[in-house]
């Protein structure tokens, strides 16, 4: 490859990720932009490997393979709620390649003899301090995310005097690596000596006096710097390409960054400083005067929301209750309701978590909304419900001075007609604020776990009038279950409805069942596809059982609950001959002492074949969509 043909191949790159980038600003794009941008880098290695001729070296193969199977595991076992850990840990991982590559040149390892030699080892210097920095301040901020490390911020006796100090300790390593090879007390060992030691020490004091509530903006900050670190690493080596991308990355974090201070209303030398927690001395937030209302706190009636907000936060998230969400969004469409979701830019433990999180759950794209979006539409909504979130809906940063919060932009919450808060408790949030909204009588707290909460609020879509109708509901007495199946199918991938049969069976086992879930091999459309869903719900891999194993186990069994499953237990397969299922092994799921189906309809299945079971008496059948059938069947509880 000729230098002008990897140049022009370089360029066109750089722009590849820098489109890609540009595109993850926007969530219908996000996804695309985002395998955008590691297709140009993947590119991007493959012509390095070219251009300067090492394909030979044995080793780059090696290395190469380990990272795949790294980041293949990551991407299957690291959790949507755990994302920013991940982030913040990767983060660490580019600064430390850059320190690598900074301290190699210094040590003169893998390297061609530079024609500028004071210029390469400055820019090495500065790859190794900035790398180290960015290493040991993402993790951390991994740790505190993580709840390894306490999350609120850690002040030592004359912090900001020991941070200056390591800090300038960081720059006069800098400035000692132009007398490498005219001294013979600056060695290159000393310099990596020292820019290890100072950067870690001033990373170490960077980090930790960061607090929870400020960490998407950490991160942001920590992004930045591993693609400032690149980008120096790559004029210490002279790679253009190196050079280009980590100056697109460094520049994008800084720009992210900039944007969420000025959501925050703060500036960085603050958050830096760690002024994210109310100490003794500080003012706690005044309370709000408001006309009490013991009525509408006591009973609101989801049935007559017209426009509703629902404003989710990292509670949310903790709960795994997004896909509780949309199912509360939809049952307030069904019934009439306009409903938007209200996205605080912080809301999250980094940008746009909360958007993927309810992407994750097929919430539409344009029902979600930026603050200065829809903060004007508060005061004309009928209902906001709030699911796990605080400071950033917290009256108290209009006009609680000396609170860190004073300032901070919040949404508009406490201006609507209605409010139901879904949190687990009232303590005030990461920034130590007390919130203003608990103590409103108007206001309906529903504490605790998120996923009960939103539970009750689904189940008032749900309730029977007549009390028939509600004596055949109960056929089934859920709390006396002892031994319970659950099994899946195609139906519930559909349905999106595993996080709520997770949930159900949560509720059995707090009840005193044992629960254990039946999975057929070909109940999905691919072989494990159930088990994946499964787990993505977090339900313990001890739990699922092949269908040799279980099949004994079903005549002494209490209770099956079916979701979504069809052909994989239907009967007839032992003895409807002339059938595309006859001879073909099934679930005994009616051999059960109780059934419950959980079906869409009482279509037959894929094969085409009637399933008896639809027509016991002794057959319990809750069709229409499964997380509706689910949640009556939680509300038991």
């Amino acid at each position: 490859m000729t230098e002008t043909l990897y140049y022009i191949t370089c360029t066109i790159l750089s722009l590849m990720i820098l489109a890609g980038i540009s595109m993850m600003s926007k969530v219908k794009t996000a996804a695309f932009g985002n395998l955008l941008s590691a297709l140009g880098i993947l590119i991007g290695v493959i012509v390095t490997l070219f251009y300067y001729s090492i394909f030979s070296i044995s080793t780059i193969y090696l290395f190469i393979l380990i990272g795949v199977v790294i980041g293949q595991l990551l991407a299957q076992r690291v959790k949507m709620i755990e994302m920013p850990q991940l982030v913040a840990v990767l983060n660490g991982v580019g600064g430390a390649a850059s320190a690598l590559v900074g301290g190699l040149t210094l040590a003169n390892i893998g390297t061609t003899h530079s024609p500028y030699p004071i210029f390469t080892n400055v820019t090495a210097t500065l790859a190794l301090a900035i790398g180290v920095l960015t290493f040991v301040g993402s993790f951390i901020a991994a740790g505190k995310l993580h709840k390894v490390l306490p999350q609120q911020p850690i002040v030592w006796k004359r912090h900001v005097f020991k941070t200056n100090l390591f800090l300038i300790g960081s720059l006069l390593t800098i400035v000692a690596s132009v007398f490498i090879g005219n001294s013979s007390f600056f060695t290159p060992g000393f310099i990596i000596f020292c820019a290890l030691f100072f950067s870690s020490l001033f990373g170490i004091a960077f980090a930790i006096r960061v607090g929870g509530a400020d960490m998407p903006i950490t991160i942001s900050l920590l992004n930045s710097l591993s693609g400032v670190a690149g980008a120096i690493a790559g004029m210490a080596i002279g790679d253009i390409l190196l050079v280009a991308v980590g100056g697109i990355v460094g520049a994008s974090g800084l720009l992210l960054t900039q944007i969420m201070c000025k959501a925050m209303n703060r500036s960085l030398h603050e958050i830096l400083l760690g002024k994210t927690s109310v100490t003794s001395k500080q003012k706690q937030a005044p309370s709000i005067q408001t006309p009490l209302n013991i009525e509408r706190s006591s009973a609101i009636d989801l049935k007559t929301v017209k426009e509703a907000i629902i404003v989710p936060g990292y509670g949310m998230a903790l709960a795994q209750a997004q896909h509780l969400v949309k199912q509360l969004a939809d049952q307030l469409e069904a019934n009439g309701a306009r409903v938007r979701f209200a996205v605080h830019p912080v809301a999250g433990r980094m940008p746009g978590h909360m958007n993927v999180l309810l992407a994750e759950a097929d919430v539409p794209y344009d029902q979600l909304y930026e603050m200065e979006d829809i903060n004007p539409d508060f005061k004309t909504t009928d209902l906001v419900v709030v699911v796990g979130a605080n400071d950033v809906l917290n009256p108290a940063a209009r006009d609680a001075k000396d609170t860190p919060i004073y300032g901070m932009p919040v949404l508009n919450v406490d201006q609507a007609k209605q409010i139901i808060i879904c949190n687990y408790d009232k303590k005030p949030g990461y920034a130590g604020v007390e919130n203003p909204l608990y103590e409103r009588e108007d206001v309906k707290l529903l504490l605790g776990d998120a996923k009960e909460s939103l539970a009750k609020l689904i189940g008032s879509f749900t309730k029977k009038e007549s009390a028939q109708e509600t004596i055949k509901e109960n056929l089934v007495d859920l709390k006396t279950v002892k031994e319970a199946i659950i099994v899946p199918g195609y139906g519930m991938a559909l349905a999106q409805a595993q996080h709520l049969v997770k949930q159900l069976a949560d509720q059995l086992e707090a009840n005193g069942a044992r629960v254990r879930f039946a999975v057929h091999p070909v109940a999905g459309r691919m072989p494990g596809h159930m088990n994946v869903l499964l787990a993505e719900a977090d339900v313990p891999y001890d739990q699922l059982y092949e269908m040799e194993d279980i099949n004994p186990d079903f005549k002494t069994t209490d209770l099956v609950v079916v979701v979504g499953a069809n052909d994989v237990l239907n009967p007839a397969a032992r003895d409807a001959k002339d059938t595309p299922i006859y001879g073909m092994p099934v679930l005994n799921v009616d051999q059960a002492k109780q059934i419950i189906i959980c079906n869409y309809d009482k279509k037959p299945g894929y094969a085409g074949v009637e399933n008896p079971l639809y027509e016991r008496e002794d057959v319990k059948l809750l069709l229409g969509d499964a997380k509706e059938s689910l949640a009556k069947l939680i509300e038991q509880f």
